[in-house]
Order: structure tokens, then sequence, then C-alpha cells
């Protein structure tokens, strides 16, 4: 009987020292808290990066609109040369740290419900530079981005068209069609239409639109892989260089 008394009060006083548990709501109210301060942060961040992400674009859009309508105006109705012209001079300027010189590394793309073929010339975190056409003709959607897009038309014709309006917009060889960050258009290019597409703004955010009609429409894998493939390695390596 005397020996175990001892234990009976050490076991007491080991529930007297256990702390209260901690109320529900006050749990609740510290995962709000945590939740709230990661937002708060993450908007500050994002705000932060959106003020100096100019301070990351290589290429020009002027520069890049005059070199097209040379390109045009040395070599019209010649797709191949054209952008030939496009790529070497580009190579010339800024080095194949930042070009990808590859001329004949062409995949499909299907976004928005268009179907052409692409040629990815760069693309790095905040900016992007491809070709883009068809000699069939395609008709889509233009996606509502994080980056303004600049469509300049190297041969063939394309139409746009955004409500309220009741015209389509028209688009010929040596203009550009600007879409602004955040605007969306229908959009059809006509057979035998390629452009040469500049997109400056934050491209990461773009793949979804980009890889959505493979996955959900024509489960082309390959041709997801390949572009998944390219565009990353393009990314890689221009981040490998300091090119964000």
């Amino acid at each position: 009987m005397e020996s175990g008394r001892p234990a009976k009060r050490a076991v007491s006083a080991s529930f007297e020292r256990r702390p209260p548990p901690e109320a529900p709501q006050s749990k609740k109210l510290t995962r709000w808290a945590f939740w709230a301060s990661f937002v708060v942060i993450l908007a500050v961040v994002c705000q932060f990066l959106e003020s100096i992400k100019h301070r990351w674009y290589i290429l020009d859009q002027p520069m890049l609109h005059e070199l097209a309508q040379d390109a045009i105006a040395k070599y019209p109705d010649d797709t191949a040369n054209i952008i030939n012209h496009i790529v070497t001079n580009l190579t010339a300027t800024y080095g194949s740290r930042h070009i990808n010189p590859r001329q004949d590394e062409w995949v499909f793309n299907n976004a928005g419900g268009a179907m052409g073929a692409m040629y990815v010339i760069h693309a790095s975190i905040t900016e992007y530079l491809i070709i883009f056409g068809t000699p069939l003709g395609t008709e889509g959607h233009t996606g509502r981005h994080t980056a303004d897009d600049y469509f300049h038309i190297l041969e063939g014709e394309q139409w746009a068209y955004a409500p309220p309006s009741l015209k389509k917009e028209v688009y010929g060889p040596g203009s550009v069609h600007h879409l602004r960050r955040g605007e969306v258009k229908q959009y059809k290019m006509h057979e035998n239409c390629f452009a040469l597409e500049y997109a400056r703004g934050w491209i990461p955010l773009m793949l979804p639109f980009g890889f959505a009609d493979s996955l959900s429409s024509t489960l082309d894998i390959p041709t997801l892989w390949d572009t998944v493939y390219i565009t990353g390695r393009e990314m890689i390596r221009n981040l490998m260089f300091g090119k964000i």
C-alpha cells in the first residue's frame, strides 16, 4: 500500500502540469492569419516583380517590326527566305545564346481551337519569339494573356474581331496586330498565312493555354512533349546566361 501512493501522486501531478487544449476557434483564427499573411506577401512580391520586369527584356518591338518589313521587302511571298533573313539577323544581333538557330525545328501547335505550326526562336521567362502559321488557314480564340502579344504578318492575311465592334480588323504583310495584355479576340488566319509573333510579359502563365488543347482535345502527347522540351530547353538556356 505504501509503495503505491507516491506513484499515484506522480501521475496526478503530471496531469496538473499539462496545458489546456487550444480552443478550435483559436486554431481557425491562426490558420486564417497565416493564409492572409501569405496572400499579402505574395501580392507584394508579384507587384514588385511586375514593376521591374522591363529590365529583363532584350528584344525590341520596333526593331522586330522593321526587321520583318525589311525581310518582306527583300523576299516577297518567299516565307522560307523571310524566316531565314529574320533569324540570321537576330542571331547576329543577340547571339546563339538567346536565339535558337534550328530553322527545321517546327512543331504543331493547337491552342484556342486554332491549329498551325510554330518554330521557337526565343523563349524565356519574360519574352518569347516564334514563327507561327499554316498554309491551310485556321481560326480560333486568342486567349487572355499576362503578356502583350505582337503579331507581325509575314505572308497572307489575318482577321480579328472583338465585340462590341461589328467590323473585322484586317492585317496584311508588314502590319502588326497588337493584342494587349488582358484583351481577347477571335482571329482567323487565311491560307498561306505566317507571322512573327512576339510576346513580352509573364510567359509561363501563358503556357497552360498552349497546352490545354493537346491535353483535352487532340491528345497528341508526342507533339506536347516536343513543345515542352523545346520551350523548357530555351528557357533554361536563357536563364543560364542570366536572361530572365
